[in-house]
């Protein structure tokens, strides 16, 4: 076992490793099924154990009780493709171990399989990781901060430029919320930093109460429990007072997004990120 990336408690395997534990397709469908069922086989369609395997040629099983075939493949994100179980192994590892994420052209390399195939499977990633954040809420002490993504106006082509846009013009805000204790992010991006928009998103991410340490925001006056570093006179922190976790955050964010992601949503990409950090 090697360190894997980021904290210094992750653990991962090699890529030599990764290739001996699935050295062919059967095992690895194995492996998916042992994870999808591990309190033994059921029927994803109604959820029924009473099944056997069949002679199908794509649908090994078979459910009695709906009288369905089915593969291991039915009911996740593997579904309706003809990507291996081995493949669908790989790029999930490889999914787990960039913490910046990976290009579907990487993929396509890395696999040998079409790039259109590689963009669904990443898009599959993509979406189950972002499930994977969680709906708990935070119970402190959180740090909360706010940040701009989006093209820098001046960088752009000139039919792409706005008229009279300039700063945070045309960015996309995303509020970010981490809990200190449990290591677990939240972001999301909103169509604008008021008060009330960000407070409807701290008030369903975090518990009434919890310790909260921002920056000098006006938006984030009204917070109980509080306090704030002011980054516009030099403060970045005071004891606890910091927002340097999120800021980390959102220099992996900025790097990542724009490094692979920047052709899909940025809520997807944000989602997906924030659920490898919990990793």
């Amino acid at each position: 076992m090697t360190q894997g990336p980021g904290r210094n408690h992750r653990n991962g395997l090699t890529l030599q490793e990764l290739l001996q534990m699935f050295p062919d397709n059967e095992t690895a469908m194995r492996w998916f099924e042992s994870n999808i069922w591990p309190d033994g086989r059921k029927c994803p369609t109604c959820n029924n154990p009473d099944t056997v395997p069949a002679r199908h040629p794509k649908m090994p099983y078979y459910c009695y009780k709906c009288k369905s075939h089915f593969s291991v493949k039915k009911g996740t994100i593997m579904q309706q493709s003809k990507i291996t179980y081995q493949q669908w192994a790989i790029a999930t590892y490889q999914f787990m171990t960039n913490v910046k994420g990976i290009s579907s052209m990487k993929l396509h390399r890395d696999l040998g399989i079409t790039q259109s195939s590689a963009w669904f499977m990443v898009q599959r990633l993509r979406e189950s990781w972002k499930e994977l954040a969680g709906v708990d809420k935070m119970e402190g002490p959180v740090e909360i901060d706010e940040v701009y993504i989006g093209g820098i106006e001046k960088n752009k082509h000139a039919d792409k430029k706005q008229a009279g846009s300039q700063g945070d013009a045309n960015k996309v805000a995303v509020i970010g919320i981490k809990d200190r204790k449990t290591g677990t992010i939240r972001a999301k991006p909103v169509p604008e930093t008021t008060a009330t928009r960000l407070g409807e998103f701290i008030e369903d991410s975090v518990e009434a109460g919890a310790k909260t340490y921002t920056d000098e925001n006006r938006a984030y006056a009204g917070l109980s429990n509080h306090e704030t570093v002011k980054h516009s006179v030099g403060e970045y922190v005071i004891g606890q007072a910091h927002i340097n976790g999120m800021e980390s955050f959102w220099a992996l964010l900025r790097r990542g997004y724009y490094g692979t992601s920047i052709i899909y949503p940025l809520n997807t990409y944000t989602g997906m990120l924030m659920s490898l950090e919990g990793v």
